[in-house]
């Protein structure tokens, strides 16, 4: 296999990171064939990100009247919030090809040079997880992004020559979980930036809806917003919960979603009414019956739970404080009166408040 067939066919956002479904379920093949279904094809049918969208429309807009390729765009945000989708959606817009690949897939200059002199005009190339890209890889990304070129070594010592090749104009577009560990140089090369947000209930809803009508799943609407309301902001995990409890329906009724199969079904996997699974409920638990309610280090609560720091401090941790349960402190992390409550517990005079986190 060649290295563009190893780089052009690199899977797309979330694959290989510790999954942020709170059903903690491995996704199998077909479980990503579904969310490919579930995907929408413009920006039109997008739901939710309306700032974003409206951006992004005259960014293309503008770009189609003047018969040129569009800026680089990059996307950041935590994961599950439609980057992907959207960089699909931008190669539909502009009727291109795309190409996909990720940070991590550019481990040489070789890796990219391949994908890049491949290319056609006017092609998208998405690079997710871009800030994991390898220092040699993203230094030649400067020059193709800035001038449609690449310069291409051959030989090695004394010897070794330099060959200019040029690209035909084409639109990268990045996405980041981490926009901070992007280097400068990467970062000003992008001429439009798009931050996606945390989704409200609302929005959400009308997630779970439409996916429901595309997987012909017969559900109420207090059942769709039940599922909306324990999706912690995130329609990848949305879709994922309505699948389970269509599992249920399935086989514990008569395949319609109510309200009441809607909390049976996420009772069953473990997702309680604010949208904590077993890990999340793990960490609040060490954090209070274990250490008082803090403050606690990271890399103690991995311990404590059986879990790696990193997977603590990114798929539990963001969440548990967006949610009011968890402070960050300079001395570690703290519970706050919520999470003593949500455990059924009195918190201790000390605790730190709702008000008290800003």
């Amino acid at each position: 296999m060649s290295d563009l067939e190893k780089t052009e066919f690199a899977l797309p956002e979330g694959f290989g990171r510790p999954d942020d479904s709170p059903v903690g379920l491995t996704v199998l093949p077909e479980e990503r064939d579904v969310e490919k279904s579930l995907r929408p094809k413009s920006i039109n049918e997008f739901i939710g990100q309306p700032k974003v969208r409206e951006q992004l429309n005259l960014v293309l807009a503008g770009a189609r009247r003047r018969g040129v390729t569009p800026d680089h765009i990059l996307l950041s945000g935590p994961p599950g919030l439609g980057k992907t989708t959207m960089a699909m959606i931008i190669a539909q817009e502009l009727g291109t090809s795309l190409r996909m690949t990720s940070g991590p897939a550019l481990e040489r200059a070789g890796d990219l040079a391949a994908m890049l002199s491949n290319l056609m005009e006017g092609d998208v190339l998405f690079i997710d997880e871009i800030h994991r890209i390898a220092r040699p890889a993203e230094e030649m990304l400067y020059m193709a992004m800035e001038d449609f070129r690449i310069d291409v070594i051959v030989g090695k010592g004394p010897g070794a020559t330099s060959i200019p090749l040029e690209i035909p104009p084409f639109t990268l577009v990045g996405a980041t979980t981490r926009a901070g560990m992007l280097t400068g140089p990467l970062r000003d090369r992008f001429g439009f930036t798009a931050q996606m947000e945390f989704y409200s209930v609302e929005d959400l809803t009308k997630v779970v809806t439409r996916a429901a009508s595309i997987l012909g799943v017969s559900i109420e609407p207090d059942a769709a917003v039940e599922i909306a309301s324990r999706s912690r902001g995130t329609p990848r995990i949305a879709n994922r919960l309505l699948r389970r409890v269509r599992d249920w329906a399935d086989v514990n009724g008569n395949g319609h979603v109510d309200l009441a199969a809607a909390r049976s079904a996420l009772a069953v996997f473990d997702v309680d009414e604010l949208g904590l699974d077993r890990l999340d409920r793990a960490v609040l638990d060490s954090l209070i019956r274990g250490h008082g309610g803090g403050p606690v280090g990271v890399n103690t609560l991995a311990i404590a739970v059986g879990e790696e720091p990193g997977t603590v401090e990114e798929v539990c941790e963001p969440y548990l404080v967006r949610a009011g349960l968890m402070a960050r402190t300079g001395r570690g992390r703290v519970a706050t009166a919520s999470a003593w409550h949500h455990l059924g517990m009195t918190p201790p005079p000390d605790a730190p408040g709702q008000l008290d986190l800003f």
